[in-house]
């Protein structure tokens, strides 16, 4: 029997037999996730600030950076809140309509997809600049650029609307299938990044045994490589916050809803959006220039991040 899709997300939250068994879990994750709204908006826009002053970050790179930190807040803002509020009306026994379903469904698509699609781009980018090098800033401009971050938002937009308009098991296969093939570019892509980051270190190593001076090339590269591992952290914990909801949508249509598998389900949840909240350490963490930044605002306005 094929499921609706508020069927589909019914069986991610306790049902009324099921709120006793799982009451502390669901509290947990209103707890969890309230404190996690607060610091992925917060952290994201210092971040966001801090990426707009750093002036080191090419023009291309910094605007794939801000639209992931915009998705990241929209996350804290919007998806998480609403998260909150459902689990909370099941908590109450109060059984949230079809539509209330749905509304979920579509915004928490729409920031997810433009998250998953940015970690894709970003990777991308990264590969573009250390295999074509000199050449990069020829074929990858900034207005190239903001027209493909505009087409990752209207995908975004299109995506979850498009659930409502076809039948779902339908909709899952491509979800499935598109997800599958941005996971597997995304990891080729690294690869390939890998093997160019060894070959090229080869090359300088060579240059500087011949004492050639290619002091402005090799610091060059060294912040293309800088920028892939930074960018390679961001999709590393992209894929360990998501994939346990993978895991439990998988087993759910394997098999079946169990209480084991919604207490997995609501806790997958969560740990996606932790997400929202990592990725602006990673950036502090593996970009010196952002980490500066994001230290100069935050000791210029003290009162940032408090509450």
């Amino acid at each position: 029997m094929k499921k609706s899709l508020c069927e589909l997300l019914r069986d991610c939250l306790p049902r009324d037999s099921e709120v006793e068994d799982l009451y502390w879990t669901s509290i947990a994750n209103c707890v969890f996730n309230s404190f996690l709204a607060h610091t992925a908006i917060m952290l994201n826009i210092v971040t966001m600030h801090a990426i707009r002053k750093t002036s080191s970050i090419p023009n291309t790179l910094k605007a794939l950076l801000l639209s992931l930190t915009v998705s990241d807040v929209g996350v804290g803002l919007l998806v998480q809140p609403y998260y909150i509020s459902l689990l909370i009306k099941h908590l109450q026994l109060i059984v949230p309509n079809c539509n209330t379903y749905k509304l979920f469904n579509l915004v928490s698509y729409f920031f997810c997809s433009a998250s998953f699609l940015g970690v894709l781009v970003v990777s991308v980018d990264r590969f573009l600049a250390i295999h074509l090098h000199l050449r990069y800033q020829e074929l990858v401009t900034h207005k190239r650029v903001v027209a493909l971050v505009i087409s990752i938002w209207v995908i975004s937009a299109f995506l979850p609307f498009l659930m409502l308009s076809i039948p779902l098991d339908i909709y899952v296969r491509i979800i499935v299938i598109g997800g599958t093939v941005g996971l597997v570019i995304t990891t080729m892509v690294y690869i390939r990044i890998y093997l160019a980051v060894r070959r090229h270190k080869n090359q300088i190593q060579v240059l500087q045994v011949q004492q050639v001076a290619q002091t402005g090339e090799v610091a060059i590269f060294s912040s293309l490589v800088k920028s892939a591992i930074g960018t390679f952290y961001v999709y590393l914990v992209f894929m360990l916050c998501y994939l346990p909801i993978l895991i439990s949508l998988v087993a759910k249509e394997m098999n079946g809803p169990s209480l084991v598998l919604k207490r997995f389900s609501l806790v997958a949840f969560t740990l996606a959006f932790l997400n929202s909240s990592l990725n602006p350490v990673i950036y502090c963490w593996k970009m010196r220039h952002i980490r500066h930044a994001v230290i100069n605002i935050i000791t210029r306005n003290p009162c940032i991040g408090r509450p």
